[in-house]
């Protein structure tokens, strides 16, 4: 008589549960993974609960050592904040003219206006650099500089291109009346970077713009017949 066939024997119960063994440690790791991972939500309104200043307008800290003492870097400051005040409203009173400028002689000032004005840009970096290095903080905001400027405030009107260079040529005579002043204290204190800085760039900039402006005022026909 025939013997049945033997039954192959069942898979065990650990061979069957290897697959789901193995996806359950790979989704606890990733798990795992997930908590330990830095957060990418920026911290937002952090400004609502600022702590104190890292340092107040209007002080200078010894920050690097230069050779100046703080009160001679603290007078420099406050004069360097003077300029800088004075040189941002001028550079902003010559895009306002820039954009505003209207007659005869608008392409030439609507030029001029706007080269200067990149120039009193990089003169207003220079200004607030050295406030830093003396340890200073360099006024910035607008409504700031607004209370600190020596330079009167323009009316918001479009004026003729005469009185637009009215307007300039007085500011340019504040600043410079102001620099050869501050020139002349830093010098007696010590701070030759802060002198340099009045001199060399302030003035030469200045007087220079003083020129190409004010030429454009003077009482000569454009074409003259004999």
């Amino acid at each position: 008589m025939a013997k049945a066939p033997a039954k192959k024997p069942a898979a065990t119960s650990g061979a069957a549960a290897t697959p789901a063994k193995s996806a359950t440690r790979t989704s606890t790791a990733s798990a795992a993974a997930g908590s330990a991972a830095p957060s990418v939500q920026p911290v937002l309104n952090q400004q609502f609960n600022a702590p104190t200043p890292l340092q107040k307008y209007g002080t200078v800290s010894q920050r690097l050592p230069i050779g100046l003492d703080e009160k001679t870097r603290q007078q420099s400051v406050n004069n360097l904040n003077q300029l800088l005040a004075d040189t941002i409203t001028l550079r902003d009173l010559y895009k306002k003219h820039h954009w505003q400028v209207v007659g005869p002689t608008f392409y030439q000032l609507h030029l001029l206006y706007d080269k200067h004005y990149e120039e009193q840009s990089a003169l207003v970096d220079t200004i607030a650099e050295r406030i830093q290095i003396l340890g200073g903080v360099a006024v910035a905001m607008a409504h700031d500089v607004a209370e600190l400027t020596s330079i009167p405030r323009p009316p918001r009107d479009r004026e003729e291109a005469p009185i637009q260079v009215g307007r300039l040529l007085e500011a340019h005579q504040i600043i410079l009346k102001n620099a050869h002043k501050f020139a002349k204290e830093a010098d007696e204190s010590g701070d030759d970077g802060t002198n340099d800085l009045a001199v060399s760039d302030v003035m030469r900039l200045n007087e220079l713009q003083v020129w190409f402006v004010s030429e454009h005022v003077v009482d000569t026909p454009l074409a003259r017949t004999e």
